[in-house]
């Protein structure tokens, strides 16, 4: 079986997830950033990793999703964001991802918690919106993904790697 684990990453968390990924996927595997993708056809799975921008994926992501999960491609993706996985919006939020990757057979889906950039938090603090004001004064992502939630990216590919055999 044939693997790709690709991802989009600016502050190096949904990497992390991305590289504890690949490290669970014996065979034939390749990682590389989504900007060097061209096509997903030639793999029998694809692990596609993104950042939650403005509550979703943003028009980069659902352009590169909607172009290459077609035809029932064997997909499986995994993304994260700033606030922790229970949420209540969060559920939401994924919801974006899997419907810009609608024509594919998504054969998983993982989420979890990075750690709010530093300048997304500082436009945060300052924002119009008190909800997001609040959020940026008191949210707890620094240093996620931690090893915890490494370890269950690890089992999401361990598990959706079983489910293909």
């Amino acid at each position: 079986m044939k693997v790709l684990v690709a991802y989009m990453s600016s502050t190096g968390n949904t990497k992390k997830v991305a590289e504890a990924i690949y490290g669970e996927i014996t065979g034939e595997k390749e990682i590389r950033p989504i900007k060097d993708v061209q096509d997903i056809g030639a793999y029998d799975i694809s692990f596609l990793g993104f950042p939650t921008h403005q509550y979703g994926p943003d028009k980069r992501v659902k352009e590169f999703l909607e172009k290459h999960c077609t035809g029932g491609r064997k997909v499986a993706l995994f993304v994260t964001h700033c606030a922790p996985e229970d949420v209540p919006e969060v559920p939401e939020w994924m919801a974006k991802f899997k419907q810009a990757a609608a024509g594919a057979n998504l054969v998983g889906f993982f989420d979890c918690q990075g750690e709010l950039a530093k300048g997304l938090e500082l436009i945060m603090k300052i924002s119009t919106n008190k909800k997001i004001r609040t959020f940026a004064k008191s949210h707890n992502s620094k240093g996620q993904p931690d090893e915890a939630r490494l370890m269950k990216a690890r089992a999401f590919a361990r598990d959706t790697m079983n489910r293909m055999v």
